[in-house]
């Protein structure tokens, strides 16, 4: 197995295991979260930035010389991104990049190795260009932390990515230093279609095919909950000996970019960013945290006020369900019926009608302001007087009357209704309508005084004569 085909196995291996991680993220996600589609997770970017022929972990440049980045020349680099967010540590990006390469014998007196040979055997080169029609990679990308790590709310993402790609380029040496006189070597349209360099080459092609590894760190500026700054630098390791044409055919070529650009997450802007959200924040102990302490005491006597005015405006020492705060006959016996003010109801006495047996009075029948709706509590009565009036197979008499608000003809009216509401009862339970007479009195009649609401609460009523 050669050197390629283990670097390749590698980060396959590598890709594999992120997947898992993801996997395991969105598994564990709910538990942590409570769910991932409480959040944003999709994002684009866009990004740009400039390219060196080396990398921070050393190594020398196409002539055999070791030079940091700014003693090469650099070329443009910038391209896209798309990234789904699969938990807070870990997800998944696609990158797609274009630019150029350069890098030159900056020290002529120097024992630089000479790069290639001339077209036709002339001259050597002193400077390349590599374009890079495109390059495209799967990167999985690695929170690392966050400067405001225990606020409820993040700015700033330190992250770390690694993936694997292709890039498609085409090298071009050149006599001169600064990329110009004869061109020394350019095999655009000369090129196969391998990719790894496992396909035959067809020799027909403007660029070749190379696979990549980036590995790089950045870190991300919060700037709104749409918009973030994005600034890192990654280092491609190649597996191709010419990526800047010949050369040093025992060395894989290798480049770095530092990029900046701005990243958009998408969704509603009512969800928060998966990227920024910061769990442990959100289970943060309110005891380490003084301003959030004093806010949930502040909170806490809030609502303990809050809940000594409701005990107060709810309590019935007396039990007649009338408040304190508005119970104007305090310590009224259990069980007694008094009106909206606590105070007891005064019915009628029972006066007992010529020719009627013992027993056989009944309480008026109730009925509340300006309505001839039949109160439930008087059910009971009524049922216990149909019973009798179909046993003994007798008739009654229904006298209608109502309190002196509003003028005397709606009055009529209103106690003509109510004497007719109890007769439908009784109809309904079964006594004759013929031996039920229904009369409305109006306003006459009154068994209190209409000068006070105890009064016409009684007057409000229909009585029954057997």
């Amino acid at each position: 197995m050669n050197y390629s085909t283990i670097k390749k196995t590698a980060v396959a291996a590598s890709l594999v295991a992120a997947l898992g991680f993801a996997e395991n993220a969105q598994a564990q996600t709910p538990t942590v979260f409570g769910g991932r589609s409480q959040y944003r997770t999709w994002s684009i970017g866009v990004q740009g930035g400039i390219t060196a022929p080396n990398v921070l972990t050393g190594g020398s440049n196409n002539f055999g010389q070791k030079v940091g980045m700014f003693q090469n020349k650099v070329g443009e680099y910038y391209g896209l991104t798309v990234r789904k967010q699969f938990s807070h540590l870990f997800g998944l990006e696609l990158e797609g990049n274009r630019g150029r390469i350069k890098t030159f014998n900056h020290d002529v007196s120097g024992p630089a190795f000479e790069a290639g040979s001339g077209m036709n055997g002339a001259g050597t080169a002193r400077s390349a260009e590599t374009e890079v029609n495109w390059a495209a990679s799967l990167n999985g990308v690695f929170q690392l932390g966050t400067i405001d790590f225990m606020r409820r709310e993040n700015a700033v993402n330190f992250y770390a990515k690694v993936g694997l790609g292709v890039l498609a380029n085409n090298p071009v040496q050149y006599a001169n230093n600064d990329f110009t006189g004869t061109v020394v070597y350019n095999n655009e349209g000369n090129w196969g279609e391998e990719i790894f360099g496992d396909r035959e080459a067809v020799g027909d092609r403007d660029f070749k095919l190379a696979a990549y590894v980036p590995v790089g760190v950045g870190v991300k500026f919060k700037l709104s909950e749409v918009v973030a700054l994005n600034l890192g630098y990654t280092m491609n390791f190649t597996d191709d000996n010419l990526l800047f044409g010949p050369g040093r055919s025992d060395v894989k070529g290798k480049f770095s970019n530092v990029y900046g650009g701005l990243e958009f997450t998408l969704g509603s802007r009512d969800k928060e960013s998966l990227t920024f959200t910061n769990p442990v924040a959100t289970l943060y102990d309110e005891l380490k945290d003084p301003s959030l302490r004093n806010e949930v005491e502040a909170l806490k006597q809030r609502v303990s006020t809050l809940e000594g005015t409701v005990d107060q405006l709810s309590k019935d020492s007396d039990g007649d369900g009338v408040s304190d705060k508005f119970d104007k006959c305090p310590g009224t016996p259990a069980g007694t019926a008094v009106d909206g003010s606590g105070c007891p109801i005064k019915f009628p006495e029972p006066v007992a009608a010529p020719g009627m047996t013992s027993g056989a009075y009944y309480a008026p029948i109730q009925f509340e302001f300006d309505s001839s709706v039949l109160k439930t509590e008087s059910y009971a009565t009524l049922d216990k007087l149909a019973k009798e009036l179909r046993d003994a197979n007798a008739s009654v008499t229904l006298d209608g009357y109502a309190s002196a608000e509003g003028s005397e003809s709606y009055n009529m009216n209103l106690s003509t209704d109510r004497a007719n509401a109890v007769k439908q009862y009784l109809v309904n339970a079964g006594v004759s309508a013929s031996s039920i007479s229904a009369n409305g009195y109006g306003e006459a009649n009154p068994v209190a005084s209409n000068a006070t609401e105890e009064g016409r609460v009684q007057n409000r009523r229909v009585e029954i004569k057997k």
